[in-house]
């Protein structure tokens, strides 16, 4: 864990591995190491540092400039830029140093800093929901490992709660009911809360069941509560070889309810759609349909 080739380099920070050894032989600005077989390979504070200098040079700083500045000056500049939130994909390379470091005062300054000039709802979608892809690339590096993972997560869903309990849904008009639920063993929560949030802040109500629910504790609260609508977000279970299965039941189970489904599984592969099955292949598909059509 912790490091990296000069293409995961590029992967995480958007510099060309070309543009990155060019600075190394001109600026000798980041030094790699070398294993006993003499292979390249750089470690996290390497990654930091690429990361900081892609924002700095993102802001029109030259390279012979930053080459000058040590790490701790890079790193107060950066964290100056990220305090007047610039732009979207600086907020996304602090949130991912401030997960590396494990460090939550980092974390809060962004978030506060983007909430307060986007709102809450344009920096999940520009800020968080990209660094969230960034955390599937570090995943696949090695870069990080389940604390960082738990560490990061839970600061995005204590946010999340604390935005959905502020939505209040009106007694009067035309409110609709959805039912939010993970298929049972699937666990990432994060866009399932996201999306009950969308929806609260639409003014229409809520059922939010959560991870990994049994099939028939769902038919159960469906025959208590008649949803307008069902959604669900599948990841990773059922896996390919039973969605199929699961979304024709869902379609059978739920005949006068509309089912939503978004997630890979379902999104990855070809299947036979229920008539009252729809699926959204991102979260602006529920937003517009939240906003522009009839429910």
């Amino acid at each position: 864990m912790g490091t990296y080739s000069i293409r995961d380099l590029e992967h995480l920070s958007g510099i060309k591995a070309h543009t990155l050894r060019i600075w190394e032989q001109r600026y000798n600005i980041i030094r790699p190491k070398r294993t006993d077989t003499n292979i390249r390979y750089y470690d996290a504070e390497d990654l930091k540092l690429v990361l900081n200098i892609s924002v700095l040079n993102g802001h029109g700083y030259k390279i012979s400039k930053i080459a000058q500045m040590s790490p701790e000056a890079m790193q107060q500049e950066v964290l100056q830029l990220a305090r007047q939130a610039t732009g979207y994909i600086d907020q996304v390379q602090s949130l991912t140093i401030s997960m590396i470091d494990l460090d939550e005062d980092r974390f809060e300054r962004i978030m506060s800093t983007n909430i307060l000039q986007f709102g809450f709802e344009k920096t999940m979608l520009n800020v968080v929901y990209p660094f969230l892809h960034k955390i599937g690339v570090l995943w696949q590096t090695g870069a990080i490992n389940p604390a960082h993972e738990h560490f990061i997560t839970n600061l995005i869903r204590q946010k999340l709660i604390v935005a959905i309990d502020a939505q209040v849904v009106p007694r009067q008009g035309p409110v609709k009911t959805f039912v939010l639920f993970l298929p049972e063993g699937e666990l990432h929560e994060l866009s399932l809360l996201f999306a009950n949030y969308l929806i609260r802040s639409r003014h229409h109500r809520v059922v939010y069941l959560g991870q990994s629910l049994p099939f028939d504790d769902l038919v159960g609260a469906c025959r208590m509560h008649e949803p307008d609508f069902l959604f669900s977000i599948i990841t990773t279970l059922p896996d390919a070889d039973g969605i199929q299965r699961y979304v024709t039941r869902l379609g059978e189970a739920f005949p006068q309810t509309k089912v939503l489904l978004t997630g890979y599984q379902v999104l990855a592969q070809p299947l036979d759609l229920p008539a009252n099955v729809q699926l959204l292949s991102q979260i602006d598909e529920l937003i517009r349909m939240l906003e522009n059509k009839p429910l």
